[in-house]
């Protein structure tokens, strides 16, 4: 495969994939998934190229404007290339698929300005390993999972070598994937979200004390929870799973219904 340019500008933080087996895994997760394409960081079309022969539009957003001219002078007419910055790109209103090697020291903001994005419904990521590896909640969750995990499946697929990239990083990438689940698990995200933060910055030893101190629930509720979930009193917050935290929060948002007032006429 051609690759006009394998020196990545390093204060983009650009790492170019030059791997064919991992660029055609890539396309295989891809091919699982319908609709327009939003691909992040295309540098020189490593991906691009290859996506673009299955004739599905693909938006290209580059922030290196050398980089950008340069892919749109190669690509063909389903493919659109935008010089910006991710951060300030305005993704698409309708249904689409997103794709990208995300620059390691940016993908953690580019994974949070996904997620509160609401159109696209499935998402094929190239990050750190580790962070692979956290998004899937493999080894145990973290705050940022757990608090999506309601609305999106994470899944982890492969670990790619840091021989993969040019520039050679000093670690190595994962394939991620995000997708939207057709029905979510929680309905009130903002209430969620601020129940998960309380509990993973909650002191105790363990989840029966840390949700004992939220005072959401009493200790019967809680206990019974633990009981029918086979959730150990001394259980982390990372070790919970999707299902997990979502019945935990119906538990509380149950609870306070029904301290609620009632109404008298």
């Amino acid at each position: 495969m051609h690759h006009p340019s394998q020196g990545g500008r390093h204060e983009l933080g650009q790492n170019f994939l030059v791997d064919p087996s991992v660029i055609a895994t890539i396309e295989r997760l891809i091919a699982r998934t319908r609709g327009p394409i939003v691909e992040i960081g295309p540098g020189d079309g490593a991906m691009t190229l290859p996506l673009s022969r299955h004739g599905r539009s693909i938006t290209a957003v580059e922030i290196d404007p050398r980089r950008a001219r340069r892919l749109e002078r190669r690509t063909p007419q389903n493919v659109v290339v935008v010089n910006t910055d991710v951060m300030r790109f305005r993704f698409p209103r309708h249904p689409h698929v997103i794709v990208g090697n995300l620059p390691f020291h940016l993908t953690t903001a580019i994974m949070r300005r996904l997620l509160v994005e609401d159109r696209w419904r499935a998402a094929v990521l190239l990050v750190q390993w580790e962070v692979a590896r956290r998004r899937a909640g493999v080894g145990g969750a973290t705050l940022l999972t757990a608090s999506w995990w309601p609305w999106y499946e994470f899944e982890v697929h492969s670990r790619v070598p840091a021989r993969s990239f040019r520039p050679v990083p000093s670690v190595d990438g994962g394939l991620l994937t995000m997708v939207r689940r057709e029905t979510s698990l929680v309905a009130d995200r903002g209430r969620y979200q601020d129940f998960v933060k309380q509990v993973f910055t909650g002191r105790g030893h363990g989840l029966r004390e840390i949700l004992d101190r939220t005072g959401r629930l009493d200790r019967t509720a809680v206990r019974e929870w633990m009981r029918a979930g086979r959730v150990a009193p001394n259980a982390l917050p990372k070790e919970l799973t999707a299902g997990q935290w979502a019945s935990l929060w119906h538990l509380v948002a149950d609870g306070a219904a029904d301290r609620r007032p009632v109404r008298r006429r």
